[in-house]
């Protein structure tokens, strides 16, 4: 005989996720600068003799920098689910003018990343000051963590590298 909904209710978590933002697009843009420069001298240096350095090699340690500024910068953004009736709420609240949509894209997913974000906790005011300052990169990423507690089904997603790393230290077992 299988357990009664009391005990399973008992066991049962909301779904939470939690998302990195680098909030300093100013290093993340000179983190791309650096990379495309260190390609282009890759293509167009050529050394006059033996002793020249390559200037990549100085381009290098300052791609190193910028990315450890930029590392350094991310905020990790927690999200919960917030429940069957709470999220139906939160969707009848945020109807789409196209009858085709299940909802008002904008409008919706500032108040789903307000609602469902347990750390920072913020307001719909907050959400909206911080997306006025990240790009759209980093506010898909809000929102797909925000949306995934809600709505994925797939409880432990596949990973190659995580399973080749399981795999080499129990000896493939």
């Amino acid at each position: 005989m299988g357990r009664s909904i009391q005990e399973i209710l008992a066991q049962a978590k909301p779904r939470e996720r939690t998302v990195t933002v680098c909030l300093r697009g100013d290093l993340a843009g000179e983190v791309e600068r650096l990379t495309a420069e260190i390609g282009k001298v890759s293509e167009e240096w050529e050394p006059v003799d033996l002793t020249d350095e390559h200037p990549a090699r100085a381009l290098s340690q300052q791609l190193r920098e910028a990315r450890e500024q930029a590392k350094a910068a991310e905020e990790p953004f927690t999200f919960r689910y917030i429940g069957d009736k709470a999220y139906s709420d939160l969707l009848a609240a945020h109807p789409s003018e196209n009858d085709n949509e299940l909802f008002d894209s904008v409008t919706f997913g500032r108040a789903l990343v307000s609602a469902s974000c347990i750390a920072p906790v913020m307001t719909e005011d907050e959400v909206i000051e911080l997306f006025e300052v990240i790009n759209e990169g980093e506010i898909k990423k809000l929102f797909d963590a925000a949306w995934d507690v809600h709505n994925a089904a797939d409880i432990i997603p596949f990973s190659l590298a995580a399973s080749a790393l399981l795999a080499g230290l129990t000896g493939g077992k």
